[in-house]
């Protein structure tokens, strides 16, 4: 355990020093300060426009941060050609994915906590009081990143960076309509493409699931029961992904 914590430090050091990332957050705050100027369009309407935006930025960006940091759990390791030293030393592999892993989520967390620091104080600034709902809708945006960083770290372990975030991109944009792919294939009638979109909707992750912020900007009440149940399938879902990808690093040979 004392190991995989110096790797998820070490890796929180190094993320936390790249430039993009900052880029990434100042843009994201940008965005959603910007949802103070757009509510001014609508009036009557600002409350909505501005939880709307603020959430949507929180929710782009961080799914831009998660692929970024994703994608480069073992390239950057080969660029630097620090991976050799580091599997040389008495430390399992599964061991330093972990703690790659655990430092991209530490990374993730403090970026996504800035954003959201940023759409509070935007929120005061327009003079509307945070509710419960909002908090339940940014758990779950952070839930559905922490899946999407898994996907993209488990892409990392056996190809290249550029095809880990085409891959973990396609894989984002599929999780949102898995749902009707299924249905689609319900109505189509033809017995194997049914059997095909079946299948990608219980072996891909339904990250529509996870998407709350409807209910939260329109405050709408969010079970509790929901919550609890999309919770254990983010991290159940998270933790098979991070099996594979330990099986196919363990797998991959460096030489």
């Amino acid at each position: 355990m004392n190991r995989i914590t110096v790797i998820a430090l070490n890796t929180f050091k190094e993320n936390i020093r790249d430039k993009v990332l900052y880029n990434l957050v100042f843009f994201g705050l940008l965005m959603i300060g910007s949802a103070i100027l757009l509510s001014t369009l609508s009036m009557g309407e600002q409350a909505k426009i501005i939880k709307d935006l603020g959430l949507a930025g929180i929710n782009l960006f961080g799914v831009l941060i998660a692929i970024f940091v994703g994608i480069g759990l073992v390239s950057k390791e080969m660029e630097k050609r620090t991976i050799y030293t580091l599997l040389a030393k008495p430390v399992p592999r599964h061991e330093f994915l972990l703690g790659r892993y655990m430092g991209l989520v530490i990374t993730l967390f403090v970026n996504t906590a800035t954003m959201v620091a940023g759409f509070f104080m935007i929120l005061l600034i327009g003079g509307i009081n945070p509710d419960p709902g909002l908090m339940k809708a940014i758990g779950m945006i952070f839930l559905e990143l922490l899946v999407l960083v898994a996907v993209a770290v488990m892409f990392s372990t056996f190809t290249t960076p550029t095809l880990s975030a085409s891959f973990t991109l396609a894989i984002y944009v599929i999780g949102h309509v898995t749902a009707d792919l299924r249905l689609l294939g319900a109505r189509l009638g033809d017995e194997t493409i049914k059997a095909a979109l079946e299948g990608l909707y219980y072996l891909l992750p339904n990250l529509e699931y996870f998407n709350v912020k409807g209910q939260a900007v329109h405050g709408l009440s969010i079970d509790a029961s929901y919550l609890v149940i999309a919770t254990a399938y983010g991290v159940l879902y998270s933790a098979v992904l991070l099996i594979l990808a330990g099986v196919f690093f363990q797998r991959r040979d460096f030489k």
